[in-house]
């Protein structure tokens, strides 16, 4: 049973140009005590009140889809932690968590997403998990979102098309929308070699489409903003989703120390907008304060010219179409929710 009214996805996108979507929710959890190693997703269980505080900070700084603390809650990932018999249980906390968290808008509709993360494995041939084995532990943890009563099924942070096809396919056998995004890290492509266009192509060739696709967690801004231009040119009638780290971290004494500050995500937030992006975020590094700037730019921000790449690769570095070279970055496809 929800602990707050259940919000039509569509109805929502429909009724507002520009969405809000959440921030880092493993930034959120480490602040709020989270250690290192430990699993995330547990805490929904152990702590609540948490995770419950992480998903309202963000719902006062004016989200409007907040995702569930569920990003390695299949049980592939859970079994890192003895925890895969556990995913029910996990996925009904986490959801419940989320559901007091939106319920504190009062009037303010706020959509609850179902996060649906990478099992951390390669898909055969180039791994050991089949791609029949994918659809399952996708499928166990999709059906446990649904009992619990998520708003949409949000697939993100996937790097080969094959384990977002697994997820997709199990998602699309419930009548919820879907949302999907990849993580484009690598030279403006994922780390298994696909590019914007791609998914873009993937979704049109799908006979149930996505309600939105786009990218998520990666290098920073500029590199997601790349990859939403690009997305929106190959699919125009798409809504496209932009959730950016807050750029790579860098080791202080302090602990990890992001590049761009809340100030800097207005400047993100306004050429996203420009871009066409139609569902805005952020993600590792990002706090309620990053977001509260986000959701002033898109409550306040005026027509403005598209940007050509080059003034986004002026504002934010973009490293689409540059020759290779090594990057220093945190990936949540190795360490999930635990580098947010």
């Amino acid at each position: 049973m929800s602990t707050n009214r259940e919000i039509d996805f569509t109805e929502l996108l429909d009724d507002r140009k520009v969405l809000v979507a959440d921030g880092g929710m493993g930034t959120s959890l480490f602040s709020l005590g989270l250690a290192n190693g430990e699993s995330p997703e547990l805490l929904n269980v152990e702590r609540p009140e948490i995770v419950e505080q992480a998903h309202t900070g963000f719902v006062a700084a004016g989200a409007d889809v907040i995702l569930t603390n569920t990003f390695g809650g299949n049980r592939r990932r859970l079994a890192l932690h003895s925890l895969d018999e556990r995913v029910a249980e996990i996925t009904d906390a986490a959801t419940q968590a989320a559901r007091r968290a939106a319920a504190t808008a009062g009037d303010r509709n706020v959509a609850v997403a179902g996060s649906i993360g990478p099992t951390g494995d390669l898909i055969a041939p180039l791994g050991q998990l089949s791609y029949e084995s994918a659809v399952a532990v996708f499928a166990e943890q999709t059906q446990a979102l649904v009992d619990a009563d998520v708003d949409v099924l949000w697939i993100e942070t996937m790097s080969s098309l094959e384990e977002l096809s697994a997820a997709f396919t199990a998602a699309s056998t419930f009548d919820l929308p879907i949302v999907t995004t990849m993580s484009f890290d690598t030279h403006g492509k994922t780390m298994m070699g696909v590019a914007p266009s791609q998914l873009a192509a993937w979704s049109l060739a799908q006979s149930r489409r996505p309600v939105a696709i786009g990218g998520n967690c990666g290098i920073g801004p500029g590199d997601v903003l790349a990859a939403v231009g690009d997305i929106v040119d190959n699919a125009p009638e798409a809504v496209v989703v932009a959730k950016a780290n807050a750029g790579i971290p860098a080791y202080t004494s302090g602990g990890l120390e992001y590049p761009v500050g809340s100030v800097d995500m207005a400047d993100y937030a306004r050429l996203a907008v420009a871009v066409g992006a139609r569902i805005i975020g952020a993600c590792c590094g990002s706090t309620p304060e990053h977001l509260a700037e986000i959701r002033n730019v898109v409550d306040t921000a005026s027509n403005r010219p598209r940007p050509e790449r080059e003034e986004i690769a002026s504002r934010f570095g973009v490293s689409l179409d540059q020759p290779t070279r090594t990057r220093a970055r945190v990936s949540r496809r190795s360490s999930g929710r635990h580098s947010a």
